[in-house]
């Protein structure tokens, strides 16, 4: 599967000065580790990262993965280091591909063609946390036979949510996910042909090829209405920061 690891990450700009987005920490993890978490639990362990900005950052953390995450011995003398037996309990592969600071969101797909090959593969953002069941979106994908997948999420309100009658409130709700409207959000699955609709490195996924597919009646929605929460802003990071410390959903 392939993650796309590689935007600038503006909007959170106090961090991303020194890491890319996917990076940013949430109890202690990057978001990216997170996203890995969710798909590992249904099974699927070989990732691909499209990098791009800073992508030195995210391939020192993973060459360095088990010693950031095990305690270990170092003999000052010699340099030996000796690990302290401890269970990561993660069997992951993972292979780290930079594909250009400047690529779209398309065009990091496209460069990673010949690792895909000619199987159906997932793709999503870097920066976005779910309970999404991945089982039950790929049985949807593969019960449509179309091209592409594209899960549709309910946004959370900025604000709490009233529901006044009669100038009564009669119901609050902080922050809810939206009862209507559906957006984007990530968690697709493609059929190989997909690549065709990518012309290059300019190309943005959520435009022309997205667009493309839907035009042609290729594109199908698999409806979350579950938890669903990026990382746009700060505030979004300390929201998800806040859910972590009381028992993060997304992680089974």
């Amino acid at each position: 599967m392939i993650i796309l690891a590689g935007g600038l990450g503006t909007r959170l700009s106090e961090f991303t000065e020194s890491m890319p987005k996917p990076m940013v920490p949430i109890g202690g993890k990057p978001i990216l580790w997170h996203i890995m978490e969710i798909y590992a639990y249904y099974g699927h362990k070989e990732f691909f990262l499209a990098l791009g900005y800073k992508a030195q950052v995210v391939k020192a953390y993973f060459a360095n993965y088990r010693q950031l995450n095990s305690d270990f011995t170092v003999d000052l003398q010699s340099g030996r280091v000796t690990p302290i037996e401890q269970n990561l309990a993660c069997d992951w592969s993972v292979s780290l591909i930079d594909t250009g600071e400047l690529t779209m969101t398309g065009g990091r797909i496209k460069r990673l063609q010949k690792f895909v090959g000619n199987e159906t593969f997932f793709v999503t953002y870097g920066d976005g946390l779910s309970t999404i069941n991945i089982d039950q979106l790929l049985n949807f994908h593969r019960s449509h036979g179309k091209l592409a997948t594209v899960s549709a999420v309910r946004p959370g309100a900025r604000f709490g949510e009233l529901e006044i009658i009669d100038s009564s409130v009669v119901s609050f709700h902080e922050k809810p996910q939206l009862a209507r409207g559906w957006i984007n959000g990530g968690f697709f699955i493609f059929e190989p042909d997909f690549f065709d609709l990518i012309e290059g490195d300019e190309t943005m996924l959520e435009r022309q090829p997205l667009e493309r597919a839907a035009s042609a009646g290729q594109l199908m929605a698999y409806q979350h209405d579950g938890f669903w929460h990026c990382v746009d802003t700060r505030r979004d990071l300390e929201s998800l920061q806040r859910i972590w410390d009381k028992g993060a959903p997304w992680i089974r």
